[in-house]
């Protein structure tokens, strides 16, 4: 069997599982995070006794929940099962790189170089890619341990945080842009993010919480640090899903990841997706801070404007040949879109195909200039100029 169809299928199943296991991470955790912000001060006096220091009233399903929250730990642990919320982020990040392994990492010559933006070989750019993930969380576990600590040693200093994690997403922005092909810059970007999301669930979260059951079940009274760290990280995870997910889905959109300031355009879209994030934490809280809808949709704008393909005056030169058009094709998309080799299925070595691929050869090379992919055949702009004029005359055959 073709080892590129194996692949093929080996992508289409990690994807589909990463998408799956992302939707209930994210989803436990945005319900986490709206469940914190919407609890309020228990009246039962009971409660209180109990150590319970929020308490919220839901309805979903046709039933009522009345989630309670205990602001270090219960006075004892309960005798009933205790359940974790671990594995969703695991499994996210696992197959996530694993899709990140087969997608670019095995086709790293391809996917990972671009010789036009940076001149190595597939290997180092391999490396250099994973160095990012490990990079990114060494830098952002710095910062939340040096800038993030008050004086009496307790978690503090949010906005000095926020801003020194903002600088350090800039410049892995601008780094990754000025290493790697578009594309696969935006996702190191937002693989590197995950990272910092799972790997706080991993070495921050779960073993605070790990030592705080160990305490109450020992009869000790728990360090209340363990919970202020997770608390920190947790808040930071919400606020970066959404530009997670911006870089995840922007691979299908090279009006982004093509654009000459691609590294402005990455970090726009990053803040963004903060924003989003930012409004509906807000609104839990029972804030409707329309400032921050309008700054969005400002952001939008100014995006939109930003990678808007600039119009190719095709109009005022003469329209191009079909044999120069050939010419074109045959020397920059012919060899991976022929007879043995069809690239998702399209063939462009008769005269008669160029014809039924007019359009999507002018949306693909001209306005969205996603092919050849990371122009791996040097395509001149004279030869995309050749394409848009001869599409703007209609494509002719002669």
């Amino acid at each position: 069997m073709d080892p590129a169809y194996l692949i093929d299928w080996a992508n289409f199943l990690l994807r589909w599982l990463h998408v799956i296991t992302a939707i209930a991470w994210i989803g436990s955790s945005f319900y986490f995070v709206f469940l914190d912000d919407s609890l309020e001060p228990p009246t039962d006096e009971a409660l209180k006794a109990r150590g319970v220091t929020g308490e919220m009233w839901a309805v979903h399903g046709g039933g009522f929940y009345n989630p309670q929250k205990y602001a270090v730990g219960p006075k004892t642990m309960p005798a009933g099962t205790l359940h974790w919320f671990y594995w969703e982020s695991y499994s996210t990040w696992l197959s996530g790189f694993a899709l990140f392994a087969v997608l670019y990492l095995w086709n790293a010559s391809s996917f990972l170089v671009d010789r036009a933006v940076h001149e190595w070989s597939a290997a180092a750019a391999g490396a250099a890619a994973v160095g990012f993930l490990a990079a990114g969380w060494l830098a952002y576990d710095a910062i939340c341990r040096l800038a993030g600590r008050k004086a009496d040693g307790s978690v503090g200093g949010d906005a000095r945080v926020g801003a020194l994690v903002l600088g350090m997403v800039v410049l892995a922005s601008w780094l990754a842009c000025s290493l790697f092909a578009g594309r696969a810059a935006f996702v190191v970007v937002g693989a590197m993010l995950g990272t910092i999301m799972s790997a706080n669930v991993f070495l921050v979260i779960i073993p605070g919480q790990r030592k705080v059951v160990a305490d109450l079940r020992a009869g000790r009274r728990p360090d209340p640090i363990h919970g202020q760290r997770g608390k920190q990280r947790s808040v930071h995870n919400t606020y970066l899903t959404l530009p997670v997910l911006a870089t995840m889905v922007s691979n299908h959109y090279p009006m982004l990841y093509q654009h000459r300031l691609n590294a402005l355009v990455l970090v726009l879209l990053m803040v963004l997706g903060a924003l989003v994030r930012l409004f509906f934490v807000q609104r839990h809280k029972g804030r409707q801070r329309w400032e921050i809808v309008a700054a969005s949709v400002a952001l939008v704008v100014l995006l939109a404007w930003l990678v808007a393909p600039a119009r190719v005056a095709a109009s005022a030169a003469a329209p191009a040949r079909f044999a120069d058009v050939q010419a074109v094709v045959q020397q920059r998309c012919a060899m991976c879109h022929n007879a043995q080799l069809a690239q998702k299925g399209v063939r462009l070595d008769t005269p008669q195909a160029l014809l039924e691929q007019a359009a999507s050869i002018h949306t693909q090379a001209v306005v969205t200039r996603q092919m050849p992919l990371n122009n791996a055949t040097q395509i001149t702009e004279q030869e995309r100029s050749v394409l848009a004029r001869w599409f703007a005359a209609g494509a002719p055959r002669d």
